[in-house]
């Protein structure tokens, strides 16, 4: 007789096997791999036992490429090739993450890149930016892909066994562009993604896990190119992320690159070349993290035109990267007001990324919140650590801590989702700071007689009009039967999943026609519009409320002509020509208000003398259509 093997719903068929799964920090700067291993999360190292992977990709003759150390120990070697004639552009690529689903007219000093991109006829506007290299043009996605690929072997390495799947950490203000291009090159590197989670929620759940922490802990997160600021609630195996907020285009590049326009400024020489960029850039860093421990640093800046000593005290470079500092607590401060919270209430602040070790990034926070900043856990690998737990769980694997095995993650979109409506209005259907994986929906109808179509554009922001943000997707539901206006009911659904990609549904009710769209990143959104989109939505509401009322006021006009007009035109015999002559008169009335510059109080006003002036005519149909459904009928029939 053959025996059966039970298991529990989505776990193992053999109760001693574990899938390997992994999470992975996929970092500007450098990027790890951590798994849990007997219970326990831990970075995996190389065969030298580093468990940093610098995200740099050296791309050479033949085919080959270094990835990581060896990319970086092997920089100089670009610029004696490229001097010797022997290259045609610097192939070393760095901080590509900056570049992850960005359109060349998004990316910000692009002239001060120690590397070229979209060269001419191979990228547009609308495209994701390329980079040349020898071999061939390459986009970020396939950089990012070498990356994922080395760490996806070392943790295949360190378990001799092939790889389950990933949670691999974005930030938090990733737009949907971003996430796409992160899992696009994942899937180039063989890896099977099972979650895209954002960088401040992974350090959360390192966080409270290692301390057994409970209480409000906000999350501040200075990476390699990017800045998150998350507040969440840690309770018994619960992370709620309350509100998330930060700057997509701010990390420590923007303190190199401020470090190093100091040194040049100081020493008077010039970056003139790609090497000459990369080499300062690389200097500028080494500086940067020699300050954090010390006052002061003598160096000596070497170019191609020309070599100089220099001293650069923390003063002087406090002082010119104060308003990068300033642009976090701003955010901090935004986050904060989302939440719905002081400072006070904020039990702990814990620190993510190698930034944050800069003593005036340390000493902000701690001037802000009152208190010193949660520096237990290693910044740079508090994220990946996170992350391996959440792969774990995901995975099916048990580890016996029931905080661990039953721990409950809710995260958040970080920009409002919605919908474009009658004179160029947003309709809100999923808020910021919604939990995710969530599905809500909203009804709407046609606006005319007989309309059969209905366009709907997606939109992503927090502005009122459609104009101030930015375009998502564009669709049509068509086959609508032909209806009065306002009689369709159209049903638009908006789907959010855990990794905070968005698919729209519409479907007319009564007909059943329905038409769907998973919306595909658009590369061609600033990091700017990113970053400024909360900002603009608080600097401009008065404007923006008057902008809608004005929309709404000229929309409220425009039904109250048409419906006063197909009324007229129904039944005017019911009215004399002194009656009708009243009603135009109203109409010419509302029109003037409308077409000419007339605040929304105005057209307001010509509107409802309409409604009023009207009022009688409505009775006179209503009971002239009474007497039509009562005609040849008695008393005992009704």
């Amino acid at each position: 007789m053959a025996l059966l093997q039970i298991s529990e719903p989505g776990q193992s068929l053999d109760p001693h096997a574990r899938r390997i799964a992994v999470g992975i920090d996929l970092g500007t700067t450098h990027s790890l791999v951590a798994s849990v291993r007997n219970g326990v999360a831990e970075c995996l190292p190389d065969e030298k036992g580093r468990v940093i992977l610098p995200s740099v990709v050296r791309y050479l003759a033949d085919s080959k490429r270094q990835i990581g150390w060896d990319a970086v120990e092997n920089t100089a070697q670009d610029t004696a090739d490229v001097l010797a004639g022997n290259a045609m552009a610097t192939n070393t690529i760095s901080s590509v993450k900056r570049l992850m689903g960005r359109g060349m007219n998004d990316i910000a000093n692009a002239d001060k890149l120690p590397y070229v991109i979209a060269p001419s006829g191979t990228a547009s506007s609308t495209g994701m930016v390329k980079i040349s290299t020898l071999h061939g043009d390459k986009s970020p996605v396939e950089v990012s892909a070498e990356i994922l690929a080395t760490l996806r072997h070392r943790a295949e390495d360190s378990f001799a066994d092939d790889l389950y799947g990933a949670v691999i950490t974005v930030p938090a203000y990733f737009d949907d562009a971003q996430r796409q291009a992160t899992k696009d090159a994942a899937q180039l590197a063989g890896i099977n993604v099972l979650r895209l989670i954002n960088e401040p929620t992974a350090a959360a759940i390192a966080y409270g896990l290692d301390n057994s922490a409970e209480g409000v802990y906000a999350v501040y997160d200075l990476g390699g190119g990017t800045f998150d600021i998350s507040i969440l609630r840690l309770s018994k195996g619960v992370f709620e992320v309350m509100a998330t907020g930060g700057d997509s285009a701010l990390g420590g590049d923007d303190y190199d690159r401020a470090l190093a326009d100091l040194i040049l400024a100081q020493t008077g020489l010039v970056a003139s070349t790609a090497q000459d960029k990369a080499a300062i850039k690389q200097l500028a860093r080494e500086v940067k993290e020699m300050l954090s421990a010390t006052d002061s640093v003598a160096a000596r800046a070497a170019m191609a035109l020309g070599n100089a000593d220099f001293s650069i005290q923390n003063t002087a470079f406090e002082q010119v990267t104060a308003s990068l500092t300033n642009r976090t607590m701003q955010a901090v401060r935004k986050v904060l007001r989302d939440a719905k919270l002081t400072k006070d209430e904020i039990k702990g602040v814990v620190m993510v990324g190698g930034s944050t070790r800069m003593p005036q990034v340390q000493r902000a926070v701690a001037e802000f919140f009152g208190k010193a900043p949660l520096n237990n856990l290693n910044p740079d690998e508090v994220v990946a650590l996170g992350a391996a737990i959440q792969a774990n769980q995901l995975a099916g694997n048990r580890t016996g801590d029931a905080a661990q095995d039953d721990m409950l993650l809710l995260d958040v979109i970080p920009l409002s989702l919605g919908i474009e409506t009658m004179g160029g209005l947003v309709e809100r259907i999923v808020p910021r700071n919604q939990t995710i994986p969530t599905a809500m929906a909203q009804d709407f109808t046609t606006y005319q007689d007989g309309q059969t179509a209905l366009a709907l554009h997606v939109v992503q922001g927090e502005r009122d009009l459609v104009a101030d943000c930015r375009s998502l997707a564009r669709f049509e539901l068509r086959g609508i039967p032909p209806m009065v206006a306002g009689a369709a009911r159209i049903r638009v659904t908006f789907t959010v999943d855990a990794d905070g990609l968005l698919q729209v549904e519409a479907k007319e009710q009564i007909s059943g026609v329905e038409a769907a769209i998973t919306v595909k990143p658009s590369y061609g959104l600033s990091d700017e519009q990113i970053a400024q989109m909360l900002q603009d939505s608080f600097g401009t509401a008065e404007q923006d409320m008057q902008a809608r009322s004005l929309a709404e006021a000229r929309l409220d006009a425009d039904r109250m002509i048409l419906a006063t007009r197909s009324a007229l035109k129904a039944d005017g015999a019911l009215l004399t020509k002194e009656e009708q002559g009243v009603i135009e008169r109203l109409i010419d009335g509302v029109k003037q208000a409308k077409e000419s510059n007339a605040t929304a109080a105005l057209i307001e006003s010509a509107t409802k003398n309409l409604a009023n002036g009207t009022e009688a005519f409505a009775a006179e149909r209503m009971n002239a259509g009474i007497q039509k459904a009562l005609s040849g009928k008695n008393i005992e029939t009704v």
